[in-house]
């Protein structure tokens, strides 16, 4: 009876404890014990080696003649010898050659002689008379002693190495990181409303994921609201977008809106080079989150460790991204309805993710956050120039338009860019042709204004811009020209660029056409005024036969070929894209090359047709490096551009330089040596 209430009460204080926290110094123990006994084990031989190898074996063996010789001479360390264990030893002097054969050459040192108990006192009477003395005796502590102190030596250092580092992982070993100690601490930033300056004000052009978020931020504020008819709160949101179109910034406006705490984390801080991290860090940052409840878990870049398991891609044993995947499932399925903790994960390969996270229950909302439209990217751009000196001129719904498929980094980028741009050239504010040079900039690299370029290189790349600009203009379903350079930019020589009207999600059989005969005009010019081919045009032939080979194997637009699918599966990375017949890839290759065929004499039609207006318009590039949509179309329509050159520009500077003074000139410089000018007194007169 009287242990009953002592099991009871053990057990009750058992149930409040972690499972997983008590068994881990239960296996820290075993191992660090026996770890300490090998240790102990192996310093034990080694201070047994030395005690054997030391003392008294350190003098040499010589016959008594020999000995009695040097004390005769005195060549003993101040005539002294000492007696013990029925052994005469004594130090030789330093200029004194050793008498031991084997020790020959060698120069001091200590001597040794056995000397037989009966023959003990006629030796010693003999050394005696010789001049030499024995020392006092001094009292020897035994082997056993000896080998005893330096043994607890050692003991004591191990013990000091024991109790300041393996006691300092075992008391580590109680917590979430076990004997990996503050390995198994999660990295997480926690961020407040305090710390916080971003809000949904600053997101702009994804007004759909701004929506979502918002009902997250509502519940975190008054979760009544929604169990007052039953439901239940969503564990989770993920985040799915290309790169750079908001979701890490629309991640960082919920933690400005919403006023709790905000712990963030990215997917590569789970894996570290210990197995079994990832897993600790993962229950040590849910552990936390249930703390300080409600809040928020932002999990970035979540597909470092959320890949799909069983893909054949590990390397065995235990898959280190396999068990912190497997230990993020367990923490979020161990959420009450009453946990008001809520996991936000963004990624931009939802394609590789494992299907059981993102099922309804963990990750219950898939919030698409896409790349903006014209109206968006407006947007974007009116936020990221707030704090930028904007002309009065500048049209940001141009730039808008004129940036189809830029995401909202890019978008931020080129606003800065212009912003450097202006500084560096002493501008007041920011103007609209620093903003098509930013954006010019980022999309396709910087000018390279000052790369030397030989003139018939210029000439042919003149030519291959030409060709491209004409075959826009006279293409009904092309995109409309913005301009045309021959200033090299990026890995390209010269560039033809085009505005769309309009963002496009659906693109027909008469644009993409359209598109391929815009891409042969550069290479049917060159050949035609050039006489030669170039490999400049690998670009606009991989573009080509790109848009050929998806009308004929993905989007059915052959007649030949018919409505089938014969491109390979993206979802399956497995799938072989070769499921066909040997024949049916025969006539594949036929049809592209037929459309590729027919586009080019098309093209090549257009070119000869409008051959006046491809060397109008290559000449002018030679002259003025770069022409507008509006010089384009004077050009072809046979008018002059009347546009001043950098040419005449340095050779009107050099003859104002050359030329003599004039009397008004002259009168104008003396009155300013005198201080007097017509503008008056102390005030500069105009650089004109």
């Amino acid at each position: 009876m009287p242990d009953q209430p002592d099991d009871q009460n053990q057990n009750e204080s058992d149930k409040p404890e972690n499972p997983n926290k008590a068994p881990a110094p239960k296996q820290a123990n075993p191992l660090s014990k026996w770890s300490l006994g090998w240790a102990l084990l192996i310093l034990f031989v080694v201070v047994m080696a030395i005690m054997m190898n030391s003392g008294s074996g350190e003098a040499d063996r010589i016959t008594f003649d020999k000995f009695l010789a040097a004390a005769e001479a005195g060549h003993f360390v101040d005539n002294v010898y000492k007696i013990e264990d029925n052994r005469f030893i004594a130090e030789l002097k330093e200029n004194v050659a050793h008498p031991s054969p084997k020790r020959e050459g060698v120069m001091g040192g200590r001597v040794m002689v056995d000397v037989p108990s009966e023959v003990m006192a006629t030796w010693d009477l003999k050394l005696r008379q010789a001049g030499a003395d024995v020392a006092p005796k001094v009292t020897r502590v035994s082997f056993f002693l000896q080998l005893l102190g330096q043994f607890l030596v050692f003991a004591m250092i191990i013990l000091l190495i024991w109790f300041l580092f393996f006691r300092a992982m075992r008391g580590a070993g109680g917590g979430p990181g076990g004997m990996l100690g503050s390995f198994g601490r999660s990295k997480h930033k926690v961020l407040t409303k305090e710390h916080s300056t971003i809000t949904l004000d600053d997101v702009a052009g994804i007004q759909e994921a701004k929506d979502e978020v918002g009902e997250i931020i509502e519940f975190l504020k008054n979760p009544k609201k929604f169990q007052r008819l039953g439901g239940r709160v969503p564990r989770g949101v993920m985040l799915i977008g290309p790169p750079g179109c908001g979701k890490t910034l629309l991640a960082k406006a919920v933690a400005g809106e919403a006023d709790v705490p905000f712990f963030s984390i990215s997917g590569s801080d789970f894996v570290e080079m210990f197995v079994g991290v990832g897993a600790s860090r993962v229950r040590d940052l849910f552990k936390q989150a249930k703390d300080t409840a409600p809040c928020i878990i932002f999990l970035d870049e979540i597909d470092a460790v959320g890949r799909r398991r069983g893909s054949g891609f590990s390397s065995g044993g235990h898959d280190e991204r396999e068990q912190t995947l497997n230990a993020i499932l367990v923490e979020m399925d161990g959420f009450d309805s009453s946990d008001q903790v809520i996991v936000i994960a963004s990624t931009n390969r939802a394609d590789v993710l494992d299907p059981a996270l993102t099922r309804p229950g963990r990750f219950d909302r898939s919030v698409q956050v896409h790349l903006p439209d014209v109206l968006g990217r407006a947007e974007i751009l009116k936020v990221h120039s707030r704090k930028i000196k904007m002309s009065p001129d500048v049209e940001l719904e141009r730039l808008a338009r004129g940036t189809p498929m830029f995401s909202g980094a890019e978008l931020e980028a080129i606003i800065n860019e212009a912003a450097i741009a202006a500084t560096l050239q002493d501008k007041d504010w920011v103007e609209m042709e620093d903003l098509e040079e930013a954006r010019d900039k980022v999309k396709y690299g910087r000018s390279r204004k000052s790369a030397r370029v030989e003139e018939d290189d210029k000439k042919v790349v003149a030519y291959h811009e030409a060709g491209h600009a004409v075959v826009i203009m006279h293409q009904e379903h092309a995109e409309p020209l913005h301009k045309v350079t021959i200033i090299p930019r990026g890995q390209t020589g010269g560039s033809t660029f085009m505005l769309p009207e309009r963002d496009r999600m659906i693109y027909g059989k008469k644009r993409l056409l359209a598109s391929m005969r815009v891409s042969y005009g550069g290479r049917i010019a060159e050949q035609m005024f050039c006489d030669d081919q170039y490999n400049g045009t690998a670009g606009d032939i991989r573009q080509a036969t790109g848009i050929a080979r998806a009308m004929v194997t993905e989007y059915g637009m052959s007649e030949r070929v018919g409505f089938q699918l014969f491109a390979g599966d993206d979802e399956n990375p497995y799938a072989r894209g070769d499921q066909h017949s040997d024949e049916t890839s025969k006539m594949i290759d036929e049809e592209v090359k037929r459309l590729i065929d027919e586009t080019y004499a098309e093209t090549k039609h257009i070119i000869e047709t409008h051959k006046d207006q491809v060397i109008a318009i290559a000449e002018a590039l030679l002259k003025y490096e770069t022409l507008t949509a509006d010089e384009v179309g004077k050009l072809m329509k046979g008018e002059s551009l009347g546009k001043t050159t950098v040419s005449d520009l340095l050779a009107a500077e050099r003859e104002k330089a050359a030329a003599p003074p004039t009397d008004e000139t002259a009168t104008a410089a003396d009155k300013a040596d005198e201080g007097e000018s017509d503008t008056g007194p102390g005030i500069m007169p105009s650089p004109a």
